[in-house]
């Protein structure tokens, strides 16, 4: 049910996406507590981004799930720009992170919802 989703104009090399989405996909799980075997992780390269004026490499990231935790997303906030900034090189200041908090009833899997 977590998913996060990142979109950045900065380039890596298909070796390292995958690297970056199975550590991604464990950090989620274990921020969140919840199953790996529930965490979506996906990443989308968009060389047309600009933030702040600049082209300059950046990121946006999207985590989602339900019951996330309100009074965590700054901590969850710094452990994602931290990891995200050392991973793909780019500043933090140039990186956004979006949570939203899903209800169970708006949540799709397996035919069904949570």
């Amino acid at each position: 049910m977590p998913l996060l989703s990142v979109t950045t104009s900065a380039v890596i090399e298909a070796h390292q996406r995958s690297d970056l989405l199975n550590k991604l996909s464990q950090l989620v799980a274990a921020e969140l507590g919840k199953p790996e075997r529930y965490v979506m992780v996906y990443y989308r390269h968009n060389p047309d981004m600009l933030f702040a004026g600049s082209d300059e490499p950046l990121a946006y990231l999207e985590l989602k799930s339900i019951g996330l935790p309100a009074d965590r997303t700054a901590d969850i906030s710094g452990i994602l720009t931290a990891f995200t900034s050392e991973q793909l090189a780019i500043p933090g200041d140039r990186i956004y992170i979006e949570f939203t908090n899903a209800q169970r009833h708006m949540w799709g899997w397996n035919g069904g919802t949570f």
